[in-house]
């Protein structure tokens, strides 16, 4: 007997549990990096400027369940935040259920590992700058941040250790 598909291919966004919801999340950071808006144009600019919460070797809020006490402008994405903003870059698994997509084979839910989003070139561990000492965000724009990283395949055997996990109880 197949198992069943994985909740993010059955299930609107809506319908997600808070648990559902929050596994989403790859824990690449690129939603932690800073944006510049244009005025006169609407231009959206990705920066490699992290938020002083993130821990930029890890990707991940020091302190997620805080952060937007400490952070007042800190997005809390839901479904309702994710149809009125632009900014998610290509590679986030909210957008990427959004649009009907499914998840890369480097997404935690899908290799079973936290690991893979940074080993294929995802996440900005070791990419970004903190706000604290980067200065002005316009010397610091940037394109990774908006765009898939091309190049990092599934490195030998992922496939296989897949399967393998798909058929343990």
């Amino acid at each position: 007997m197949s198992a069943p598909p994985p909740f993010w291919k059955t299930k609107t966004l809506d319908q997600m549990t808070r648990d559902e919801w929050e596994s989403l999340c790859d824990g690449c950071g690129r939603c932690c990096l800073h944006k510049l808006r244009f005025e006169d144009t609407g231009d959206l600019a990705f920066t490699n400027v992290a938020c002083r919460l993130l821990d930029l070797s890890t990707a991940r809020c020091r302190d997620y369940a805080h952060r937007r006490t400490r952070v007042p402008d800190c997005v809390n994405l839901t479904p309702a935040t994710l149809r009125e903003i632009d900014w998610l870059p290509p590679t986030c698994g909210y957008r990427v259920v959004k649009e009907g997509k499914d998840l890369a084979w480097w997404h935690p839910l899908v290799s079973g590992d936290p690991q893979t989003v940074h080993t294929a070139g995802i996440s900005v561990s070791g990419r970004a700058v903190s706000e604290r000492q980067a200065g002005p965000l316009e010397h610091h724009i940037a394109d990774w941040p908006g765009r898939t990283p091309r190049g990092r395949g599934k490195p030998a055997g992922a496939s296989r250790k897949q399967k393998q996990k798909e058929k343990s109880p």
